[in-house]
């Protein structure tokens, strides 16, 4: 998006000017002579009750939400209270309490048969109901609390008034960062459970802090082009934005009460239908005209089927479940995701339809030999490859028995999914420095004098971090680094991790630009594991060391970008967000390590199990060995020039070309929008549907066109008022179902309920009653 000059806007008149809601009880986190009042100017409601000349166009109707600037100053409040308490005595007792909560929940989940994760949607609602209730149950001065104390500092720490916007959005950054369970946590179970190494206490631990906050440090010093611009507008937590606002802002407007309304009325009807696709009728997840029209061929599998896992395309199915359409916590959501983004998305899966049809059906590559979808490997035949038949006693490769043995295979649709992977990241690498790295190079340039968001300067009453201490904790964490890689027997040389961190700086301005700008950024694990494979070939814990440093810092990157942006639309000042992310991550790390090392001594001959229990697997940690062994040991024989698979390193240059034709042809036509084709986006989802459940595609694309299209352009009040807010509820009310659903019946309790069989829940085929493949 190209960042305009702000309108001007419009002085509303705000209720809470003749009635404050903030009274003297709740101000006191920072000093007044240490702010600059001047620069915390009123400047208008963004949901005030009447009309706004920022939002109408010169015939005096509502115009579309259609660029950055439209985002940050008709969809985000720009009210401040600088003197709004953060550090609070129930902040800190949610906030920690929250998020030992979600860390053990996130890490148990991980050694579970289901795949579910703690989506922040769920922390932030259940922050707020406990926000409420503490409130006024814990004494204070407050009016709200039920047993009144003196009006002293002390008691104004445990309960100064209202539960307030600034304390729920520490709350909520420090328990959902501590809920996924740590990258290095995987690496750590692999070697316990396949290679008979227990790591060291202090190792896991310092492994842990190191590799979760590098990351932050690479980030932090990027935050001048990476958080402080109106350009990085970060589509996918709007919806975030919205309910906090909803939830804490406009007291006696007509308007945010009526949001308030909808948001609780669609979050409790979500939350009722989901028990439907999810455990009543789950042929609700996939209805294909196609599929009941004829059961019996495996071509009307393979393209309309999509129900169940690795099934087919999904080409025209109807889903019904949330679940799958919505965002599910994610960064992609039909509601909130810009429509550019989206058609560059649905684009690729349109290519990805046809170039996995065209592969298999003439069989290219061998494709019939093995399923139609599938992430295994296979020899030539389509028997299961044994990786373990290749290597030594120290899980090291034996050239020798690899050459008897030989090379495995990949499922054509695997295959391709590693190319659309690998030329994402060229196309990733020329979109930057095409559309974005003359804009940042002169904020770089400029520093934060450059900078010209409205957010960016009510921030400014706030001390900020300085670069200097990034650059320290970067540099602690990469001493860290290269001690815990040795002490661990990672056999991952020093120079090896410095070539991991080295590519983590070189992406994380790209991807971070990218899922800043368009909401989206896909994994570049793939890349990093076939580096690694370059630098340390044969060594498959060496391969998962290398990924825990070159891959995670990335993520960890523009995840701290996230929250600083979180933390700048809602004015938590940055050295608070900066504070509780680092704590959340520390405090997520350690339970992480203490749970994995108890789950793995009791469970362990259940988690090496293939098939697992109902309550325990260790189907995650399998994975990750086998995609460790498949790069780390087969890495450079498997892509070495010349062999099947030798082309896939070099479409990293195939990518590099994308994106050049459009930007020539928005050069020469500038009024078509060839600027809004994402090539990295369109790029990535060439192999979209390699994996999964895949009938949700169709509806997300009509729901995307009816959303971003059709409401935005064409009810464009209702868009800015209700359609993020509507995504917070629908997804929300999703993830707390889910979270229900799966202790009450799924069998994280310990006890699996089926619901019984009947015409929406058949038991012996797919539930879209697609015929059931075996290839």
């Amino acid at each position: 998006m190209a960042a305009t000059e702000a309108p001007t806007l419009e002085k509303v008149h705000d209720p809470r000017s003749d009635s404050a809601s903030f009274d003297d009880n709740e101000k006191g986190d920072y000093h007044p002579e240490k702010v600059n009042l001047d620069d915390a100017e009123e400047v208008g409601e963004v949901f005030a009750d009447g009309p706004r000349l920022i939002d109408m166009d010169e015939t005096g109707h509502e115009r579309p939400i259609e660029t950055d600037m439209d985002y940050a100053t008709r969809l985000v409040s720009l009210d401040d209270d600088p003197l709004m308490r953060v550090f609070t005595f129930r902040m800190w007792f949610l906030a920690l309490g929250l998020s030992c909560f979600a860390a053990v929940l996130g890490q148990i989940f991980y050694f579970r048969p289901q795949t579910i994760y703690v989506s922040q949607l769920f922390i932030q609602i259940l922050a707020f109901i406990l926000g409420r209730v503490m409130e006024v149950i814990i004494p204070g001065p407050s009016e709200r609390a039920l047993l009144k104390t003196p009006d002293n500092a002390f008691w104004r720490f445990m309960n100064h008034g209202r539960f307030n916007l600034k304390e729920h959005v520490a709350i909520v950054i420090m328990a959902s960062t501590a809920s996924s369970s740590a990258l290095a946590i995987s690496v750590f179970a692999t070697q316990e459970l396949y290679y008979n190494v227990s790591t060291n206490v202090g190792v896991g631990i310092f492994t842990l802090i190191a590799s979760q906050l590098i990351g932050y440090g690479m980030a932090g010093i990027m935050r001048v082009f990476l958080v402080y611009p109106t350009f990085a507008v970060y589509p996918q937590i709007m919806p975030t934005v919205q309910l906090f606002e909803a939830l804490h802002k406009g007291e006696g407007m007509m308007t945010q009460s009526k949001r308030k309304k909808i948001f609780w009325y669609t979050f409790i009807a979500i939350f009722v239908w989901e028990w439907f696709p999810e455990y009543i009728a789950p042929t609700l997840t996939g209805i294909s005209i196609f599929c009941l029209a004829d059961r019996k061929s495996p071509w009307v599998s393979r393209i309309f089927g999509g129900a169940g896992n690795n099934e087919g395309l999904g080409a025209f199915s109807i889903c019904l479940d949330w679940a799958y359409v919505g965002s599910g916590g994610g960064s992609i959501g039909s509601l909130f995701t810009p429509l550019a983004t989206q058609l560059s998305l649905y684009g690729g899966c349109a290519i990805c339809m046809i170039a996995f049809c065209a592969a298999y059906a003439s069989n290219t590559w061998n494709a019939q030999n093995y399923p139609f979808l599938s992430q295994l490997l296979y020899r030539e035949n389509g028997s299961a490859y044994d990786q373990l038949a290749i290597l030594n006693d120290d899980f090291t490769l034996n050239y020798d028995k690899l050459n008897a043995y030989g090379l495995p295979f990949y499922a054509a649709s695997q295959m391709l999914y590693k190319v659309s992977r690998t030329v994402y990241i060229g196309a990733a690498i020329t979109h930057f420095a095409l559309w974005h790295s003359k804009t940042v190079w002169k904020l770089i340039r400029g520093g934060r004098d450059a900078i010209d968001d409205p957010h960016f300067k009510k921030m400014k009453v706030y001390p900020e971090i300085s670069n200097w201490y990034y650059l320290g904790l970067f540099v602690v964490c990469f001493g860290v680094a290269i001690g815990t890689t040795y002490g661990a027997k990672s056999q991952l040389p020093a120079w090896a991790t410095i070539i991991a961190l080295i590519f983590g700086w070189l992406l994380v301005p790209v991807i971070g630009t990218l899922y800043a700008t368009t909401g989206y950024a896909p994994s570049v694990e793939n890349l990093i594991q076939m580096l690694g494979a370059a630098c340390v070939p044969g060594k498959p814990v060496a391969n998962m060391y290398f990924t825990l440093y070159g891959y995670n810092s990335v993520v960890q990157s523009y995840t701290l970008t996230g929250d600083l942006k979180l933390g700048q639309y809602t004015k938590l000042p940055p050295r608070a967000t900066f504070t509780v992310q680092a704590i959340g991550s520390i405090v997520g790390a350690l339970l992480n390590f203490v749970l994995m090392k108890t789950i793995i001594s009791t469970h362990r001959t259940i988690l090496l199990d293939v098939q697992g229990s109902n309550i325990w697997s260790g189907q995650q940690v399998q994975s990750f060995n086998t995609a460790a062994i498949a790069w780390g040991a087969l890495g450079k024989p498997l892509y070495a020039t010349g062999t099947m698979y030798g082309f896939i390193p070099y479409m990293l240059f195939v990518g590099l070309a994308c994106p050049i034709p459009f930007w020539l042809l928005h050069k020469k036509y500038p009024t078509v929008g060839f600027n809004k084709v994402f090539t990295p986006v369109l790029t990535a989802e060439l192999g979209y549907l390699a994996v999964g459940i895949n009938s949700s595609v169709f509806t997300s694309f009509c729901l995307a066109i009816f959303s971003q299209f059709y409401l935005r352009k064409y009810r464009a009040t209702f868009f800015r008022k209700y359609n993020f807010l509507l995504s917070a509820a629908l997804d929300g009310g999703t993830s707390v179902m889910i979270f229900v659903f799966t202790f009450a019946v799924a069998g994280a309790s310990g006890k699996t309920t089926p619901f019984p069989t009947w015409a929406l829940n058949p038991a012996s085929r797919n539930p879209d009653y697609c015929m059931s493949l075996n290839n």
